[in-house]
């Protein structure tokens, strides 16, 4: 839909309800509250009894990102962001994969250049796993490497697999933030993409803790390498 120069998709049970102020944290006052881990300063949990929400702004980061702070270059439609993020999630979603439902992704343009924004369920009862990874047992390390395993298998290239992107619940695992993330081919011998996102996830646990999750690494791979799809 196209209102006043914002472009959005609104999921079907918020269609009739959609406000494009809901993009504005301003609007929501007290019942936004910032995200305080991961991320640029660019997301808010969104109170909209009894609805529980996540709004994020696309920022970049880098050199450049001090220089266009939320701007990108307009290519048409079918490449903004914030679109490709909207319906990637839709098909993880009937993939029966574990990532939240979206509710609305927005754009508006300005010349050449676009600034745009998502808002998805927040799951409930689960923390980043780079705020808790000590407090994990080796069962659920094994879980969170199998999960990862099932998005690989499904052909899921996460273009930022970072511990503070792997929400753990007590017995769930869910993966966030699939800004630039695609459905790729399963063929056997193009696979080099799945070493490197592990790898991208190791940084970020060393990162996080030093050298501390050497065995829980270990337990994760286990679960990672208990599969026997390609």
């Amino acid at each position: 839909m196209s209102r006043d120069g914002i472009n959005a998709l609104v999921v079907p049970e918020w269609a009739e309800q959609f406000d494009p102020d809901w993009f504005d944290p301003d609007y929501w006052g007290e019942r936004a509250v910032p995200v305080s881990s991961g991320g640029r300063g660019s997301a808010w949990f969104i109170e909209r009894s009894p609805e529980h929400w996540v709004l994020r702004h696309y920022r970049r980061g880098g050199l450049v990102g001090k220089l266009i702070r939320d701007r990108y270059l307009y290519a048409g439609e079918v490449r903004v962001r914030a679109f490709v993020e909207f319906r990637l999630l839709v098909q993880l979603r009937v993939l029966g994969l574990p990532v939240p439902k979206p509710v609305a992704v927005v754009y508006q343009r300005k010349g050449v250049l676009y600034s745009s924004a998502i808002i998805i369920e927040r799951l409930q009862g689960v923390r980043p796993l780079g705020d808790v990874a000590l407090s994990l047992d080796a069962t659920r390390w094994r879980e969170i490497g199998q999960v990862i395993r099932q998005f690989h298998d499904a052909g899921v290239y996460h273009a930022d697999l970072n511990c503070f992107n792997i929400l753990v619940g007590e017995t769930s695992t869910h993966l966030i933030d699939f800004d630039k993330g695609e459905l790729r081919s399963r063929t056997p011998y193009r696979t080099s993409w799945k070493g490197n996102t592990l790898d991208r996830l190791k940084r970020s646990l060393n990162k996080a803790y030093g050298e501390e999750l050497e065995r829980e690494w270990q337990f994760f791979l286990e679960g990672y390498n208990a599969s026997t799809n390609v």
